[in-house]
């Protein structure tokens, strides 16, 4: 399963780099996340899913915890690289992906995630961030691919 997680994640990290505006995105750097894979993800107070279809694997989502600054609110999760295989798209796999982090992070008392994404080339993810409560905030990264939204959820 850890292979597969491996997978997706430089799956997503192929998509980011073939739109327009991320050419400034370190897929290097992908790379050495998607080796570390849950590792990387547990050290910062984080995890990852790995969802299926039919046994097959077709999503993935992270998260980890976020150091309280000014932009952000104490005790807060970012949600990153959510992603579902195309032939899963429709399926409603990214929403429970979705929902499990937010389950997962009111059980461990966080009170708030966060997350970034592209509209323009994610436009489904950005929908469905706004159906389930997330709300433009202020960049608390330094994501460096162009047109990013900024987003956080209050739990």
């Amino acid at each position: 399963m850890v292979a597969s997680a491996r997978a997706l994640l430089l799956e997503y990290g192929s998509f980011v780099v073939a739109q327009p505006g991320a050419a400034r995105f370190c897929f290097g750097s992908l790379e050495q996340e998607a080796a570390r894979v849950p590792l990387g993800y547990l050290e910062q107070n984080g995890g990852c899913l790995l969802a299926t279809v039919d046994g097959k694997p077709a999503g993935f989502v992270a998260w980890r915890a976020l150091a309280p600054s000014t932009q952000i609110v104490d005790a807060a999760w970012e949600m990153k690289r959510l992603w579902v295989r195309p032939v899963a798209r429709g399926l409603g796999m990214g929403r429970l992906l979705t929902e499990a982090v937010i389950s997962r992070a009111i059980a461990a008392g966080r009170k708030a995630i966060y997350l970034d994404t592209a509209p323009a080339s994610m436009s489904s993810a950005h929908r469905m961030y706004l159906e389930m409560g997330f709300i433009p905030c202020a960049p608390y990264n330094s994501t460096l691919v162009d047109d990013l939204v900024w987003m956080v959820k209050p739990l």
